[in-house]
């Protein structure tokens, strides 16, 4: 799959999980849900033009945008795990990997 693709595929599943761990989550969380959220809206910024990205530009493009997302994504895990919710916290800390995974790709 191209780097796009897998762009594109990580923020449908970054948004798929946030939604799903505000129904599982107390609402206690939500400053951890936001960073989650916020983590979405920094990939959204290039999901048109993702595409559009000379091969040779990705990494200088996408690499503070994922970071960023990585950023957001990882304090959010933290403020899980220190409010004790494992199940939230593997899943936020898969979808670090995700990012990690297209960064080492880039």
């Amino acid at each position: 799959m191209s780097i796009s693709g897998r762009y594109r595929q990580l923020l449908e599943r970054i948004d798929q999980e946030s939604d799903h761990l505000y129904e599982i989550l107390p609402e206690s969380t939500v400053n951890a849900l936001r960073l989650v959220d916020l983590a979405a809206e920094e990939l959204q910024d290039l999901i048109d033009s993702v595409g559009e990205i000379p091969q040779f530009q990705l990494e200088s493009k996408l690499s503070p945008v994922l970071l960023n997302a990585h950023g957001y994504l990882d304090r959010a895990r933290v403020m899980l795990e220190k409010d004790k919710h494992q199940r939230a916290v593997d899943i936020v800390w898969e979808l670090e990997q995700g990012i990690y995974r297209l960064l080492n790709d880039l």
